[in-house]
């Protein structure tokens, strides 16, 4: 048996044609081949090749410092890029907005799911996610920019139903990461904080005649490494590359955690949330949300405020009546934010992404909690787009699209605001400066009529109301105690919603949320 080639980062990045299309692993700030990754930019800065390389990756891959998938924001070097989820790299946005490359933002579950069906040869990927946002091609089709004409998403009918096809096309390289390769290039990923779509990249470029690369920290002797943990099998692997630690961190920026890989378990009452929570506005969102749970659900929670519903169930001791999911692969466990979002401490499975989005495209999940940066008078959602800034969709339309029960949770303005609560009442000591509630939403990333179409309950919790989407409009009902309806909810707001009364007034938010102490949910 042939042992596998060992070459260095800048062979590897030698073998990037011209005009091919290539991707790279990563999950925010986890898995990402940062060797690999600098060695091409290298490459690009000292001879001007590769250039028009058409780029493409199924999330997040970056840390918004020069990292991961910003290696390659230099102009001549892409010609397209696509991914789910765009806010780690801020470079490559503002060269979308200059036109200096084609650019498309996906689906994250949809990519996954391509990558997938490239490597079986499918002609491409048939689903629902994306209709009636702005994925759906009689919306923009995921286009970003003026430059970007064709068309990666079709509007299709099967059985009088609409929906949308994400035409396969091959891949001729692969940058991957892995932990150690043996003498003949298996791969195993056991200190990864998740195994993603490694695997079926790996298939899609083999299929497609491409070369896969994988960065690791080490090579073993052959018959060494368990069989069960090989995920990228030699079969696959034309080339290991053995990187220093400094770019193999798992994850950049963070030193090694064993409890988000798997290697170890701690105590619970140790593990990482949210350490200080005072009362505070996304405290109440939290707080309220523990409301929407029942016990045994599987949920999955968005960043920022949306996070606070677990910390919120954990302060009430009943944090294992729900099972958080991540949409990296993990189930179980308490999911990490910040540079470390994808990973979970005491995971008790770890999948691969394209598994976990069947089950969420499937309606698996019971609950969801996402954010809640621009909603309309439709119930759209927009948290992709703002202006110049391109945020991305990531996974946000796979899970808000499929999951029976939707929270968006969000603070009612943004933009400095200030709030006391005091004597079981909220007080506004400074309103934020940008509404929220608006109009219209500047981009659909969710569509309030495909969630009224396919019978979803929807809410959206702030921290001084809740609504809720019904056929006929947005239903103010729930209002804070000490919240004036006109002054701090109406005029807040650039559409009227319905306001539902008993006995003349709006109901009030349960007054547990407000005190200092426990609500006692346990």
């Amino acid at each position: 048996m042939e042992k596998v080639k060992i070459i260095t980062a800048e062979q590897a990045a030698d073998l990037l044609k011209d005009g091919d299309t290539f991707t790279t692993s990563g999950f925010v700030s986890s898995c990402i081949p940062e060797a690999l990754n600098k060695a091409v930019e290298q490459r690009f800065l000292n001879t001007g090749h590769p250039k028009n390389l058409t780029y493409l990756y199924a999330s997040s891959q970056g840390n918004k410092k020069g990292c991961g998938g910003e290696h390659y924001a230099h102009k001549g070097l892409l010609k397209r890029f696509v991914a789910a989820h765009w806010a780690t790299v801020p470079t490559l946005g503002e060269m979308a907005m200059r036109n200096e490359m084609e650019a498309y933002n996906l689906p994250q579950g949809a990519l996954c799911h391509l990558f997938r069906d490239i490597a079986a040869k499918k002609p491409g990927s048939i689903t629902q996610v994306g209709l009636g946002t702005f994925i759906d091609p009689r919306n923009g089709g995921g286009k970003l920019n003026e430059i970007t004409k064709e068309d990666m998403v079709e509007l299709i009918h099967i059985h009088e139903k609409e929906y949308l096809f994400y035409p396969s096309f091959p891949v001729q390289v692969a940058f991957l990461r892995g932990t150690y390769a043996d003498e003949h290039g298996n791969v195993t990923l056991e200190r990864e904080v998740a195994t993603l779509e490694a695997t079926s990249v790996a298939q899609a470029v083999k299929n497609s005649g491409g070369i896969v690369v994988v960065q690791v920290e080490g090579v073993v002797e052959a018959g060494t490494l368990d069989a069960r943990m090989v995920k990228i099998p030699r079969i696959y692997v034309d080339y290991v590359v053995v990187a220093a630690p400094d770019d193999h961190e798992q994850c950049l920026g963070c030193s090694f955690d064993p409890s988000i890989c798997g290697e170890r378990r701690i105590l619970a009452e140790t593990a990482a949330s949210t350490p200080d929570f005072p009362m505070s506005a996304k405290k109440i969102i939290g707080r309220r949300g523990v409301f929407e749970l029942k016990p045994g659900d599987v949920v999955n929670l968005g960043v920022g405020a949306p996070e606070y519903v677990a910390a919120a169930a954990a302060e009430e001791g009943i944090g294992d009546q729900m099972t958080l999911t991540v949409e990296s692969g993990l189930i179980g466990g308490i999911p990490q934010g910040g540079p470390r979002f994808g990973s979970s401490q005491n995971a008790e499975a770890v999948l691969d992404q394209g598994y976990q989005f069947d089950f969420y495209d499937g309606g698996g999940l019971n609950q969801a909690f996402l954010g809640l940066a621009e909603c309309d008078e439709k119930g759209n959602i927009n948290v992709s787009r703002f202006g110049p800034r391109i945020a991305g969709c990531g996974g946000f339309i796979d899970i808000s699209q499929n999951t029976r029960n939707v929270c968006f949770c969000g603070t009612f303005t943004a933009g400095g605001l200030k709030i006391h609560v005091a004597d079981g009442k909220v007080q506004i000591v400074q309103e934020g400066r940008q509404k929220k509630f608006l109009k219209q939403v500047e981009e659909v990333t969710f569509s309030g009529d495909m969630a009224i179409k396919n019978g979803q309950l929807v809410r959206y919790i702030t921290e001084r109301c809740v609504m809720e989407l019904r056929k006929d409009g947005m239903h103010l009902i729930e209002i804070a105690p000490g919240v004036d309806l006109q002054t701090q909810i109406l005029d807040q707001m650039e559409f009227m919603p319905i306001i539902d009364k008993v006995n003349g007034e709006v109901p009030q938010m349960d007054p547990r949320i407000f005190a200092e102490e426990i609500m006692g949910m346990h």
